[in-house]
């Protein structure tokens, strides 16, 4: 049977990012449906929609600011069915279930007059428009959180050096985690306030490491992403710049922590001369990072539960990971992690790499080491968000069944030891990611790897982690306090075979 592509174009109907993904979801598990997308008609989107095989004649001709609804099902029946469902679906409103908030104004104008004493624009546009209305809400005088993707990076350069003339921060682009007084902004998670403040170049990081600082019973004064370009060498740290300067001046900030992967070394010069210049102490978690001078007002943390720890001073978070291993005997394998995550990924690749394994990963930590081809032995690190998993479909965080595949692959293979996973919690994330993992280990054979699973989250969450860690261990899931234990642990139940 040839599967039938049918694309549908709403013109100047644009819609959030997130909100369009959550709806991509649903109209894909229909039945009959084998892959639907709603995406806005960009020149990059509609490559995304033409490498899935999701775009037909009426996409390619979407503008810019039109929306796309496609769909491929196994009849023009089934799928004219998915397109009206979309569609119906549309005519509603769209917020997520754990994204809560009413209707909002659909200009800056019309929202300044409603909120005058707003001081922050979150904006999620198409990349083509994002800087002009990031610019138009800076001239206002507000700050900015850019959630949206696809900016180039001469745009994003251009953008933050104004930001930083007019006093202003830009968090972002592609920016997806934020606390900004105590208010959690698009992946974040329900967190105390307290007097640690984070910045970040790592939106799973920030959630890893505020996660964990809530469960120590400790909280948060401040969580700033600056996106994950910002330490890059064409960007410089602006925004890392910008917001090192904000929490320095914050009364209600004690201790700050920098995260990051490997920024470039002129960069990280830079950002440590300026943490030099505080009174303030400072955490430094730069993944992957060698030979950092740091100024005596600073530490290094070489994983994120570390960077939490250092953050806290003297409490501990959870027993370490070979406390975890009890009875459990060490099986001959490979450890597979399959990841939500890029940076709780790195870490894991990272804690590998040290321990003298060889490891496979699609999103290689830049300067770690070197990496195996993949072959017989290796362990292998996937972070299932990068673009050859997420062209046309949710990210992993919003739709978690994604992994689901490649979790009954490895749970059949002899070679694999250990299987590996991260679940992302909070606000904007799936409402049960759990529950997916577990319907798909009770498909598994029944000698099966060891499955090692850290929960990034809290209490606080719409999901409640306590609930979560629960539904896994019901599963025969080994749940550990964090990402990096997670990973220890899998080294230690995990030898390699030769």
């Amino acid at each position: 049977m040839i599967a039938m592509v049918l694309n549908s174009v709403r013109p100047g109907s644009y819609l959030d990012s997130v909100a369009l993904m959550r709806l991509s979801r649903d109209v894909a598990a229909m039945p009959g449906v084998e892959e639907a997308a709603l995406m806005m008609g960009t020149p990059a989107n509609k490559r995304v929609l033409a490498e899935a095989g999701l775009l037909a004649a009426e996409g390619e001709a979407a503008a810019g600011n039109d929306l796309i609804l496609a769909v491929r099902a196994d009849s023009r029946e089934t799928a004219q069915a998915a397109i009206a469902a979309a569609e119906d679906r549309l005519a509603r409103p769209l917020a997520g279930d754990h994204c809560p908030g009413d209707a909002r104004p659909r200009t800056l104008r019309a929202a300044l007059q409603e909120r005058p004493d707003a001081t922050l624009a979150l904006i999620s546009v198409p990349g083509d428009y994002a800087v002009a209305e990031a610019r138009n809400a800076m001239r206002r005088g507000l700050d900015v959180m850019l959630f949206s993707d696809n900016v180039p990076p001469d745009d994003e350069r251009t953008l933050k050096r104004e930001a930083r003339a007019l006093g202003r921060l830009v968090m972002g682009p592609d920016c997806g985690t934020a606390i900004i007084n105590g208010t959690p902004l698009a992946f974040a998670n329900r967190v105390p306030r307290g007097d640690i403040g984070i910045i970040g170049a790592s939106g799973t990081g920030i959630q890893e490491v505020t996660s964990l600082i809530a469960m120590a019973g400790k909280g948060i004064s401040q969580a700033i992403g600056v996106g994950g370009r910002d330490l890059a060498r064409e960007i410089a740290g602006i925004s890392t710049l910008t917001a090192i300067d904000l929490l320095d001046a914050d009364g209600d900030t004690r201790r700050i922590v920098l995260i990051s992967k490997p920024p470039h070394p002129e960069i990280a010069r830079a950002v440590l001369e300026r943490v030099g210049q505080s009174r303030k102490a400072f955490t430094i978690c730069f993944l992957g990072a060698a030979d950092l001078e740091l100024p005596p007002n600073a530490r290094a943390a070489s994983t994120l539960k570390a960077a939490a720890e250092d953050a806290l001073g003297t409490v501990r978070i959870g027993p370490d990971a070979n406390a975890s291993v009890g009875s459990l005997k060490p099986r001959l394998g490979a450890v597979v992690g399959l990841f939500c995550g890029g940076t709780l990924a790195a870490e894991a690749q990272l804690i590998l790499l040290r321990a003298g394994r060889t490891v496979a990963s699609n999103a290689p930590v830049p300067g770690a080491g070197p990496l195996a081809e993949g072959g017989a032995g290796s362990d292998r690190i996937l972070d299932l968000g990068a673009d050859e998993f997420t062209r046309g479909r949710p990210h992993p965080m919003l739709d978690p069944s994604l992994r689901n595949d490649q979790v009954r692959l490895s749970l059949s293979d002899p070679g694999v030891a250990v299987i590996l996973v991260d679940l992302v919690i909070g606000f904007c994330a799936h409402a049960d990611p759990a529950g997916e993992l577990a319907a798909a280990l009770v498909a598994g054979p029944q000698k099966r790897p060891h499955v090692v699973a850290s929960v990034t989250g809290t209490e606080g969450d719409p999901q409640v982690r306590s609930r979560q860690v629960a539904t896994l261990e019901r599963a025969g899931v080994i749940v550990t306090p964090s990402n990096a234990d997670a990973a220890e642990l899998a080294l230690a139940l995990s030898r390699r075979m030769g």
